[in-house]
């Protein structure tokens, strides 16, 4: 495979890594006081997939394209989305790196999950936290009232993040795209 070929197949499963991300945080029941949806899980999906780089930058594409199209609150909120959803699945697919011959371990699977998905609770703390003193003065107020909600969806991602790899893997194995998917990522 050459590297155009490579480029290629980074760029279409990105896109298409990128616009799920967008659909499925369209998509939120209500748990315990909270809404939960499945775009964390994408997002962690999408840097397994595409390792930390490519996967980052669709899961920050993906979310913020769906801030844009759905709050347009500007472009430092939108800029704080990407930034928090790319470290999301920068993270996760560094966890996963070097495991591109075959499908990452469970246990490694799980704290590459973990790890993202709190690292993303934790940028959305922090943004959370200095909007709450430009507001209020306060750094707590709106930290005690989303911090519930974020764990309830990072916990919704990691238990749904290996079930969907694992429900997608044998398709894309099959197809021969998961092997096209590691050779682009062991060429970066």
């Amino acid at each position: 495979m050459n590297k155009q070929q490579a480029t290629l197949i980074r760029v279409v499963f990105g896109a298409l890594l990128a616009a799920m991300v967008f659909i499925v945080t369209l998509f939120r029941f209500p748990l315990l006081g909270s809404q939960v949806h499945f775009a964390n899980a994408v997002c962690l999906l999408s840097g397994i997939l595409l390792g930390p780089v490519w996967g980052g930058m669709a899961a920050g594409l993906g979310s913020a394209l769906y801030d844009l199209s759905f709050y347009n609150t500007g472009i430092i909120n939108l800029l704080i989305t990407f930034v928090s959803k790319f470290a999301m699945a920068w993270v996760c697919g560094m966890i996963v790196s070097g495991t591109e011959e075959k499908a990452p371990a469970l246990p490694r699977l799980i704290l590459a999950c973990v790890a993202g998905a709190l690292t993303y609770v934790a940028l959305y703390m922090i943004k959370s936290g200095v909007y709450s003193v430009l507001e209020t003065g306060n750094v707590w107020t709106q930290i005690i009232t989303k911090f519930p909600a974020s764990i309830i969806n990072a916990a919704a991602a990691v238990i749904a993040t290996p079930i969907f790899y694992h429900a997608l893997r044998p398709a894309l194995k099959s197809s021969g795209v998961l092997a096209k998917l590691r050779r682009t990522r062991a060429a970066s």
